[in-house]
C-alpha cells in the first residue's frame, strides 16, 4: 500500500487533519510544538460514489473500497536538516513515504501559537521546502563522491550518474525542489533511485478557519499558496478546515452532510484531499463486481491488463489469458452485465490493453 506523509511546521493542524482523515483520535493535537514525536499511521479509504452503484447492480452488500496509508509526521523547523528540533528522525520518516501532504496554516488565531510569530503561508512553505532541499543536497554530494570513484575507472553508469547529479546540484542550491528539475524520461527513472525527499509529489493542504471554508478560494492566504504553487512547484493545493473535519469524525454520514450544508459546503475537504492525493500518486481504480463482493483495486496509471490482474493475485498475472472489461460509465448506464454485453460494450482485451480508471473487469487465467 502506498503512503502519503503529512508534513508542515509545528502547530499548523497536521495531527488534527490526520485524525479527521483516519476518523480516529490516534494523534495528539495540542497547542505546542512537537506534540507528535513518533509518527502516527492510518489506513484511509478512498471515497468513491461508483461503488454504491456497482453494489446495486451486482446485488451484493459487501463493498471493499480502495485505500492509501497516511503518516502523521511531527513538525519540521528551520535547521531540521542539521538536526534541529527532531529533524533527523522526521526527515528519515519522510524518506519512506511516496507522496507529501504539506499542511499550511491559512488562518489567524491568537489562541494558537505560531512558531514563526505570524501567519505567512509562503514563508512557511519555504522553511519546510528549504530543509528538504538541504537534506537532498547533502545526500547528492555524498552520492557524487561515491560515484566519482567508480566513474574514474571507466564505469559508464557511474559517469552518467555523476553527470546528472552535478547538473542537479545548482538546481537544489537555488532552493528549488528536485521535482521541478528538467529531466528527460530516462533521467527521471534514474532520479527515482536516489530517493530524494523533494522528488516526491506534493499537495498543499491549506488549513483555513471554520468561517472561511465556504469561500476559501478567495482567502488572501489561500490565494498566496495558489499563486506560489503555480509559479514554483509541480504540485496541487486543496483548501480544508482541519477543525471542522475533526468535528465530523463523530457524526454519521447524513449528519455530516447536513453539518457541511449549513456551512455552505457541498463536500468534505477530507474527501477532496484523499482523492487529490490518490491522483497525485498516479493511481487509478478498476473494479471487480459479483454477488460475493464489489471491490475497488488500485493500480498505477497506464498499467496493462496482466499487471492489473496481478494486483488481485500473482497467479492471475502469470496465467493471464484475457480480461473481460466494461467501463463503469457504460455499465451504470445500461444497468447490468447482460445489457452491456447485448449493447456491445462488454469486450475481451489482451495483454497490451492499458486499463482505464473505472474499468469493471473479470480475468481469464490458467496456471
Amino acid at each position: 500500500m502506498l503512503k502519503a506523509g503529512i508534513v508542515g511546521l509545528p502547530n499548523v493542524g497536521k495531527s488534527t487533519l490526520f485524525n479527521a482523515l483516519t476518523r480516529s483520535r490516534k494523534a495528539e493535537a495540542a497547542n505546542y510544538p512537537f506534540c507528535t514525536i513518533d509518527p502516527n499511521v492510518g489506513v484511509v479509504t478512498v471515497p468513491d460514489e461508483r461503488l454504491d452503484v456497482l453494489r446495486r447492480i451486482a446485488k451484493t452488500n459487501v463493498v471493499i473500497p480502495a485505500a492509501i496509508e497516511f503518516v502523521d509526521i511531527a513538525g519540521l523547523v528551520a535547521g531540521a536538516s542539521k538536526g534541529e528540533g527532531l529533524g533527523n528522525q522526521f526527515l528519515a520518516t519522510i524518506r519512506e513515504v511516496d507522496a507529501i501532504v504539506h499542511v499550511v496554516r491559512c488562518f489567524e488565531d491568537p489562541d494558537v501559537v505560531h512558531t514563526m510569530g505570524s501567519v505567512d503561508p509562503v514563508r512557511d512553505i519555504d522553511v519546510v521546502t528549504t530543509e528538504l532541499v538541504l537534506s537532498d543536497l547533502e545526500a547528492v554530494q555524498k552520492r557524487i563522491e561515491k560515484a566519482q570513484k567508480k566513474a574514474k575507472s571507466g564505469e559508464k553508469e557511474a559517469q552518467s550518474e555523476v553527470a546528472l547529479l552535478e547538473r542537479l546540484v545548482p538546481h537544489l542550491n537555488s532552493g528549488r525542489p528536485a521535482n521541478t528539475f528538467g529531466a528527460t524520461e530516462d533521467e527521471a527513472k534514474q532520479l527515482k533511485l536516489f530517493q530524494l525527499l523533494t522528488a516526491k509529489p506534493v499537495i498543499y493542504a491549506c488549513n483555513v478557519a471554520e468561517a472561511e471554508l465556504s469561500g476559501a478560494e478567495s482567502s488572501p492566504f489561500v490565494r498566496q499558496v495558489a499563486e506560489f504553487v503555480r509559479a514554483h512547484h509541480d504540485a496541487a493545493y486543496v483548501p480544508i478546515s482541519a477543525r471542522i473535519e475533526s468535528e465530523l469524525v463523530d457524526l454519521a454520514p447524513d449528519e455530516a452532510k447536513a453539518f457541511l450544508k449549513d456551512l455552505g459546503v457541498d463536500d468534505s475537504g477530507v474527501s477532496s484531499l484523499i482523492r487529490a492525493t490518490y491522483t497525485l500518486l498516479g493511481l487509478q481504480t478498476f473494479f471487480t463486481a459479483g454477488e460475493k463482493e464489489v471491490r475497488a483495486w488500485t493500480i498505477r496509471s497506464g498499467w496493462k491488463a496482466p499487471q492489473a490482474a496481478g494486483v488481485i493475485h500473482t497467479d492471475f498475472e502469470k496465467g493471464f489469458i484475457k480480461a473481460e472489461v466494461v467501463s463503469y460509465a457504460d455499465l451504470s448506464r445500461l444497468g447490468s452485465i447482460a445489457a452491456a454485453r447485448e449493447a456491445g460494450k462488454y469486450r475481451l482485451e489482451g495483454r497490451d490493453y492499458a486499463f482505464r480508471d473505472g474499468d469493471v473487469a473479470l480475468f481469464r487465467f490458467n496456471v
